[in-house]
């Protein structure tokens, strides 16, 4: 115990010490093969989404998912959004299938419950839901993102994604390189964002975006959702990110935990105030940093909307693994969307020109939709040589044909909503 009252986490730490490890630990490289994917979902009533749920009919639905044998690791996000994150996975198709049947056993035993899964960004009828989840990490949690207003609170309780998680990529150059992987992630990540929108509509109005919930990351404080500066190389770079970012909270063994205000993990290693950081901390530090790509050993893609229909989360998992793992539409796409980089400047993505757009127009942007219009075809392309089976390449093919030769989003369809 220090004499600050807050329990020590283990050793000090030094600066360098911090550096060498978020160098060792955030990209781990070798042959781009495994796949992990990690899908949040609304929890609503099935007779009626527009109705809430009560918190206490959400509570015992919880308690019987969570006794489900499934292979997925399951958690529930602060208002009561279900997620879950599959095992890694060694192919495309193990990846789909595993999470497939875990989805259906967790809708298996909701359904009897009157109740069901959605796949929105954002909840179209109700905002702000009540958080649920009171613990000491979510109440610190709230505690600093209201320092930067109600956005926190609904990327908190009101949102969902499809996170996609795939290997750093190769030590050495070319298209499968953990360099020219981390360029892409930022670069293709728009297209992402513009091509999968589907949050146009937050507690029962039009918001003036198709993907509400990336304009709820751009609106949170700065410096806990930004990506490192884009021209730099990608382990100097987040590893001086990760230091020279506010600490959100110093864990306790009591609640409140902590909420400092503008200290960053550098600053603490070089006080050692209210105590030395160790180890743990800095590990904890990097799970409170919400990039739309995060490093943790292999690249953890957050940027892409929850999606509609009980298997349209196959659809972005598909199409992103399809263009990172395949070298021919590696490259390909890698061509298409370098010339965004220009159109995203030295800003840093999710808040700079590129990504704001993709949030606001979708593949309404013609630079947005000129990119999605190869990257597409690419990854059709590419997913028979990833082992792909016909219903995955089916289903990408239809969204392909319903929303990307248009110009559209599943968002534009969302208007009704509001109606």
């Amino acid at each position: 115990m220090s004499s600050s009252g807050i329990p020590q986490s283990g050793p000090a730490l030094t600066e360098d010490e911090a550096e060498d490890l978020l160098r060792c630990i955030c990209f781990k490289t070798g042959p781009p093969r495994v796949v992990g994917v990690e899908v949040e979902w609304l929890v609503h009533e099935l007779r009626d989404p527009r109705l809430p749920v009560r918190p206490q009919r959400l509570a015992s639905a919880i308690d019987t998912v969570r006794s489900l044998p499934l292979a997925s690791a399951l958690t529930f996000e602060p208002g009561g959004q279900l997620e879950l994150s599959s095992p890694p996975a060694d192919s495309l198709m193990g990846c789909l299938d595993t999470l497939s049947a875990d989805l259906r056993a967790v809708r298996g035993a909701l359904a009897p419950l009157g109740l069901s899964l959605s796949g929105y960004g954002v909840d179209p009828w109700h905002a702000p839901r009540d958080r649920l989840l009171r613990e000491p990490r979510y109440d610190a949690m709230e505690a600093a993102l209201d320092r930067t207003g109600p956005a926190g609170r609904a990327m908190m309780c009101d949102s969902a994604s499809v996170q996609i998680c795939l290997d750093a990529g190769h030590e050495e150059p070319g298209p499968l390189g953990y360099h020219r992987r981390w360029q892409l992630a930022h670069l293709l990540g728009a297209v992402l964002v513009a091509a999968f929108a589907n949050s146009a509509v937050h507690g029962g109005r039009r918001t003036g975006w198709r993907s509400t919930r990336q304009a709820l990351w751009t609106d949170l404080d700065p410096a806990l959702a930004l990506a490192p500066a884009p021209d730099g190389e990608p382990r100097a770079a987040w590893a001086a990110h990760v230091l020279d970012t506010p600490v959100m909270c110093i864990r306790g063994e009591d609640a409140p935990w902590v909420v400092p205000e503008g200290l960053t993990f550098r600053e603490w290693l070089r006080t050692g105030r209210p105590r030395p950081a160790g180890e743990d901390d800095l590990r904890y530090h990097l799970t409170t940093l919400f990039p739309p790509v995060r490093p943790r050993g292999h690249l953890e893609l957050r940027m892409i909307d929850a999606q509609p229909g009980p298997d349209g989360w196959i659809v972005p998992v598909a199409v992103t693994t399809a263009l990172f793992e395949d070298p021919e539409a590696t490259e390909l796409v890698y061509r298409a969307v370098k010339p965004l980089a220009e159109r995203a400047g030295s800003q840093a993505a999710p808040r700079n020109p590129l990504w704001l757009a993709a949030a606001r127009d979708g593949l309404a942007d013609p630079d947005l939709h000129a990119a999605a219009l190869v990257a597409f075809p690419a990854a059709l392309e590419a997913l028979p040589r990833i082992g792909a089976g016909p219903a995955v390449e089916r289903a990408v093919a239809a969204f392909h044909e319903r929303y990307v030769l248009p110009g559209s989003c599943p968002a534009d369809e969302l208007q009704e909503v509001a109606s």
